[in-house]
């Protein structure tokens, strides 16, 4: 009896070894799912990823897990480049493989939307990852960020609508969180281009210190999600969170220099063709 035991231990184990070697060679389980802790072979390897900021920064490589991640708190959206070292190439984060289902619309309901409900999906959720996409924030750290999002209001804003009118009373700063927009003044009829904004940048800082009206329009050129900070959460941020209102303004502050700048230089070179024409 106790030999017959021995046998059938014995043709069991042959088979069970002979069931992991062909499942393992025609890739229908892993060793290490079989409860091997084999060493992963080079060609098995997650390849990394690096992600295009909106700050025109390359960041990584990071692994898949953190790729994921950062899509669900919005820090990557659809149409943010991604480096994917498996294919040695630049895809938009929507058209890679193993990310496309994070970006698949959702189902719409077939009962009309109530009004309080539409009126929610025009003000999107903010998430403090997505401040990650703004320069402005950029010294800030995660938790900064999360005690931040408390004093802005997140609005959408379609295509071609006016978001700031010339003349208006100031009382809100925004800051561009996807999209597009212009900013114009009309002479004559005629619409006078001065800037294009984009994902990441703010504009209608001035209101927030002198309350003055509007010196231009700003033109969503594409759909817009922007975060408003209001002149009362701003006078808040001062009073309760002066550790968040210092990095804030120091943010401000160094956009404003770089700008100041450029309008230097501009007024340089128009100086010198102006000059060189009379020449």
């Amino acid at each position: 009896m106790r030999e017959h035991v021995r046998r059938s231990t014995i043709v069991l184990t042959h088979h069970a070894s002979r069931i992991t070697h062909y499942a393992t060679r025609f890739s229908l389980y892993s060793p290490r799912c079989l409860g091997y802790n084999l060493p992963m072979q080079s060609n098995e390897q997650e390849p990394g990823y690096k992600i295009w900021g909106v700050d025109n920064v390359v960041y990584g490589p990071v692994e898949l897990p953190t790729l994921v991640n950062w899509i669900q708190e919005d820090r990557i959206l659809a149409g943010t480049w991604i480096y994917r070292e498996g294919d040695d190439s630049w895809q938009k984060a929507s058209q890679i493989e193993e990310l496309k289902m994070f970006f698949r619309p959702r189902p719409s309901a077939s009962a009309p939307v109530a009004a309080s409900a539409a009126a929610a999906q025009q003000r999107p959720t903010i998430k403090p990852g997505s401040l990650r996409r703004l320069r402005i924030f950029a010294s800030m750290s995660d938790e900064q960020l999360a005690r931040f999002v408390d004093f802005m209001e997140a609005q959408q804003v379609r295509q071609w609508a006016e978001i700031v009118k010339q003349g208006s009373p100031g009382d809100a700063m925004y800051l561009l969180l996807e999209g597009e927009a212009r900013v114009r003044l009309v002479i004559g009829g005629k619409e006078k281009i001065l800037v294009t904004l984009a994902a990441g940048e703010f504009f209608g800082e001035i209101a927030l210190f002198d309350h003055g009206p509007r010196s231009a329009d700003v033109v969503a050129n594409k759909d817009c999600v922007l975060l408003k900070i209001s002149a009362g959460a701003f006078q808040k941020l001062l009073n309760e969170a002066p550790d968040l209102a210092a990095p804030f303004l120091f943010g401000i502050s160094k956009t404003l220099t770089a700008r100041i700048r450029a309008d230097n230089k501009r007024y340089q070179d128009s100086l010198v063709f102006a000059q060189a024409a009379r020449e």
